[in-house]
């Protein structure tokens, strides 16, 4: 029997965490075990275990140890045994992957991939649930698996959430006031909105004011405590700060014409009713009702393309290994001690 490790954290404190040891059950037919071999963690993954009993996070990769949760993360994972035809021990592939050395995934081949069909899978949203077969996937590049598991499930996110905008004509808004500018996910909106027409102004704590304008995406940056131009915006909130959302809702008044919560770096869901959660599948499920699969594909392609070609000088890379390390960056991501300008990559 294999054995495999895994991290869990409590449910009620994410600070709390532990590495299980236990054996993998033997595979049985339609199955087929990944090794996860690279991932990334960042805020984002925070924003999992934030919000996990609303969207259903915890239920990805479920554990027996009672009271503790695993969290997703992004990255790469080999194929090491199979019982699928069409999917041979050896597959690299990219998707939706547990703090853990390993996964058994029940495989529904498609012409990318395969999305995991494992019962308690199936009625979770399908975008967490599909994973790329390197060879099949045209934005795949060796040589950017880094960027690929750092970036790409929060630009993704970025896309999605600058194209609701821009398909709803900013709800009338001119100045797009984005919280937490100095994360990627943020940052990575503010490049898919660059050039729209409409003005960026980026918000940030007094120390990442300068990484934040060294990006060139934002047309002016300003510290948290600074006045923002009282004028028609739109408010992303990609920090939870109930303190920041009742200023500009006090400074703005009727010029805030929308307030949508995106991530939850401060780790508290919003209950205020004058945000809006933005929960990006279902963007996803509109513009592939709307572009089909081939067209949204082609669309995040060239923007994915347009952002990797610079986001490799924006942000250096810090390289980690094994749980114990795994760990640690975790708890640095959770007490707000990462820095903007460096991102953490472990490889398992």
């Amino acid at each position: 029997m294999i054995s495999r490790w895994t991290v869990v954290v409590a449910r009620d404190d994410l600070t709390k965490t532990e590495v299980l040891h236990d054996e993998l059950p033997a595979l049985t037919d339609g199955e087929a075990l990944l090794r996860v071999d690279r991932v990334g963690l960042t805020a984002n993954n925070v924003t999992y275990g934030v919000i996990a009993d609303v969207i259903g996070y915890w239920r990805f990769f479920p554990t027996t140890a009672e009271g503790r949760g695993v969290i997703p993360v992004w990255g790469f994972a080999d194929v090491v045994e199979s019982t699928v035809d069409g999917l041979p021990a050896g597959t690299r592939v990219y998707g939706y992957l547990p703090m853990a050395s390993h996964l058994v995934v029940r495989p529904k081949l498609t012409s990318s991939g395969f999305v995991d069909v494992s019962e308690h899978r199936a009625d979770l949203p399908a975008v967490y649930n599909s994973y790329l077969v390197t060879t099949s996937d045209p934005a795949y590049d060796p040589r950017l698996e880094d960027l690929q598991v750092l970036y790409r499930p929060l630009f993704l996110t970025s896309f999605l959430l600058a194209d609701r905008l821009a398909d709803n004509g900013f709800y009338g808004a001119r100045t797009v006031v984005i919280s937490s500018a100095s994360s990627k996910t943020a940052f990575g909106t503010a490049q898919c909105l660059h050039n729209q027409g409409v003005r960026l102004v980026g918000l940030t704590s007094p120390r990442n004011v300068e990484f934040t304008k060294s990006l060139g995406l934002y047309d002016s940056v300003l510290p948290y405590d600074a006045a923002v131009d009282v004028e028609p915006a739109v408010y992303l909130d990609f920090s939870g700060s109930a303190d920041l959302r009742a200023t500009l809702h006090d400074r703005l008044g009727s010029e805030l014409v929308k307030d949508i919560s995106i991530g939850l770096t401060h780790q508290a869901a919003s209950a205020d009713p004058r945000s809006e959660f933005f929960f990006a599948p279902e963007q996803l499920r509109k513009r592939t009702a709307d572009w089909g699969s081939d067209g949204l594909a082609q669309r995040f392609g060239e923007a994915w393309r347009g952002f990797t070609a610079r986001a490799g000088d924006w942000v250096g890379v810090v390289g980690h290994s094994g749980p114990d390390e795994l760990i640690e960056v975790w708890q640095a991501v959770l007490q707000g001690k990462t820095n903007p300008n460096t991102a953490d990559v472990i490889t398992f």
